[in-house]
């Protein structure tokens, strides 16, 4: 497998996407603010995710419509492009809200894939 196969970017996304949701738990929106590690580290999980994203061929997100490809991936460039002016409410949502329902999907799509994979 290289690292470009589809399999391993959306175990990637699913990896990182856990780890992020790990890291805002017992957390409120305003330890985002005031803990500088907590930002970097959520920002840089989140293009991560983006980027693995990114590196899905347009056969296997086909295949897989119900991710939010396209909003995954702008998301990734608008953070790594406009550093300067990442808005946190945005990052403290997606951690809460959007990576939970992308995560429990990625792990059907991941199940799926290696219950095919089996003889």
């Amino acid at each position: 497998m290289t690292r470009h196969d589809p399999t391993v970017c959306m175990r990637q996304m699913l990896d990182h996407g856990n780890e992020a949701i790990e890291m805002g738990e017992g957390r409120t929106r305003e330890d985002l603010d005031a803990e500088r590690m907590f930002q970097l580290a959520a920002v840089r999980l989140l293009e991560i995710i983006g980027e693995a994203a990114g590196r899905v061929d347009h056969e296997q997100r086909q295949r897989f419509p119900q991710v939010p490809w396209r909003d995954i991936v702008g998301l990734r460039n608008r953070l790594a492009h406009g550093y300067d002016s990442i808005n946190l409410d945005v990052v403290w949502r997606v951690i809460t809200r959007e990576l939970p329902p992308l995560v429990r999907q990625l792990e059907k799509i991941l199940g799926a894939e290696g219950a095919d994979a089996k003889p």
